[in-house]
């Protein structure tokens, strides 16, 4: 239900119309080449996670393969990104609701009143989360529930008012052509969509059977989330209006995409269904990430890359309160200065996907470095699933364009600052600091390079045409071929790897002891 529900949040209610803005039609085949694209990645995540099902996975992996400076850099950009989808879920529930309460929207425009109801959504996210851990437990089972009926519901409705010959209207299935396509898999909400799929890892040292219950969460909510979006965007598609399309695909805005053509077609008892739902679906999904962020910045703290306040548990709630004000701060930040879901979506997609990045990398290097830990799901042909993972990870960095990834890049380059500080103030950091350093070099050079490349790529992706398409996506491709083989060279066996190891060794023989101990105890035959 957490793997789900992160899922299903707001992307469902604007993306649709989004890629269709930026694809026409063949936004269909967008949501397949982000479903496919996000599989390769997911896969990676699911063998990590059944193997080290520990809480803030996202943090810890990248510093068990290369050490604590890679860990911080992907620490710190794992932080900065999901905070910001905190953020972006407050502001689609403002925005659905501006429909009908207007002053909180002026010219597609979030206003004061707007941005006070957003701040209220979060502070309210956080309370969930606050008190404990089975509260938010129990909320989000039936939040997911519920918000999971609701597009089934859509599709069923909008398939009986199908014009097939939108298909074909204003320059054909694919109006925009690849280029179009591409766009909508990267800023149009395509990716954002799918982002939910690793919240199992993050929570995944709190799962029950992590080894089996992980990588299932993972798989079957993309699964389920490909075909649920894919049906969503051809039901929308089908169902516009002649009207609605009188100026082209790249011309029509509904503030509450959904809704508002529920209320066009005439389906007036549909439109509140989806207005409640434009309440729950983002709500629930927001929720779900502030608990996440919450646990990352508890996990960077206890490895001491973040300040030691943010260390530590609540015994009583079983909550980490102060990570958790932390995440209410920074979430609120990002509201600044009212921007809407469609200006913040590019963002926070590109910031989340480069988070996607050490993972491909990290899950070959375990197959050296941690050769003898156990695999409650080891993947066939992973140097290709791993390989395909970071290359596809770099082209939607790529495609989300120059405005979006130098925001992105520079933020995070900028975070190193922070690892400076942290290495002075704490001692035991500093041993073995050049290996750490060298480790983490190609990370570094990484992240110039889509500096480099999405700057001078080419216009379809808003550069500055210094490299035509389509040979700017053959200068992402190879350069992503280069750093991914330069980043498995530099993955080391780190001690956290080593304890990890251990650990498991120990948590073996306790339970090979058990299982002794059970069967001496057994009656033989009748005796």
């Amino acid at each position: 239900m957490v793997g789900l529900g992160a899922i299903i949040g707001s992307g469902w209610l604007f993306a649709s119309q989004k890629a269709a803005n930026l694809a026409g039609p063949a936004a269909i085949i967008a949501w397949i080449i982000g479903g496919a694209a996000i599989t390769f990645i997911a896969l990676v995540y699911a063998e990590m996670g059944a193997m080290l099902p520990v809480a803030g996975g996202l943090v810890r992996y990248p510093q068990y393969s290369h050490g604590n400076f890679v860990g911080y850099i992907m620490g710190f950009a794992c932080i900065t990104a999901y905070s910001t989808v905190i953020a972006i879920e407050a502001e689609a529930v403002v925005q659905y609701m501006s429909a009908y309460i207007p002053p909180l929207y002026v010219h597609n425009a979030m206003t004061l009143a707007g941005w006070l109801v957003t701040l209220l959504f979060i502070v309210l996210f956080f309370l969930l989360n606050y008190f404990s851990v089975r509260i938010f437990a129990k909320v989000n089972t039936i939040v997911t529930l519920l918000k999971f009926i609701t597009p089934l519901l859509v599709v069923f409705v909008f398939f009986t008012r199908f014009h097939a010959a939108n298909f074909h209207f204003g320059g054909g299935f694919a109006p925009f052509g690849l280029s179009g396509i591409f766009s909508a898999v990267s800023s149009g909400g395509v990716v954002f969509a799918f982002l939910g799929f690793r919240i199992a890892v993050d929570l995944g040292g709190e799962a029950k059977n992590p080894g089996r219950d992980v990588p299932l969460s993972i798989i079957i909510g993309l699964a389920i989330g490909i075909v649920l979006f894919a049906l969503l965007q051809t039901c929308f598609v089908g169902a516009l209006t002649p009207a609605s399309l009188s100026k082209g695909w790249g011309h029509f805005g509904f503030k509450a995409p959904f809704a508002d053509l529920a209320l066009l077609l005439g389906f007036t008892w549909l439109a509140p269904v989806l207005f409640a739902d434009a309440l729950i679906s983002p709500a629930g999904t927001g929720n779900i990430f502030t608990a996440s962020t919450a646990r990352l910045i508890l996990v960077q703290a206890n490895n001491g890359l973040w300040w030691n306040i943010f260390r530590g548990i609540d015994e009583k709630s079983g909550v980490p309160r102060a990570a958790l004000w932390l995440t209410l701060i920074l979430s609120i930040i990002w509201t600044a200065p009212f921007p809407s879901w469609n200006q913040l979506v590019g963002l926070v997609s590109g910031a989340v996907v480069f988070t996607y990045m050490v993972g491909p990398v990290s899950v070959l290097a375990f197959r050296t470095t941690a050769a003898d830990m156990h695999r409650p799901l080891p993947l066939k042909g992973l140097p290709v699933i791993a390989l395909a993972a970071f290359i596809v990870g770099t082209l939607l960095i790529y495609w989300n364009g120059w405005e979006t990834d130098w925001v992105v890049v520079t933020v995070d380059l900028c975070s190193l600052v922070l690892y400076a500080y942290f290495m002075v103030a704490h001692e035991n950091l500093r041993k073995d600091l050049g290996k750490n350093i060298r480790a983490g070099i190609w990370l570094v050079a990484y992240m110039l390079f889509l500096l480099a490349v999405s700057y001078a790529g080419s216009r379809r992706f808003g550069g500055h045409n210094l490299i035509k398409y389509p040979e700017d996506l053959l200068v992402v491709v190879i350069g992503a071929i280069g750093f991914f083989f330069w980043g498995l060279a530099s993955a080391f066996v780190t001690p956290e790897i080593e304890a990890a190891l251990l650990a498991q060794e120990k948590s073996e023989k306790v339970l090979a002891e058990q299982l002794h101990e059970e069967v001496t105890v057994q009656p033989v035959g009748g005796l």
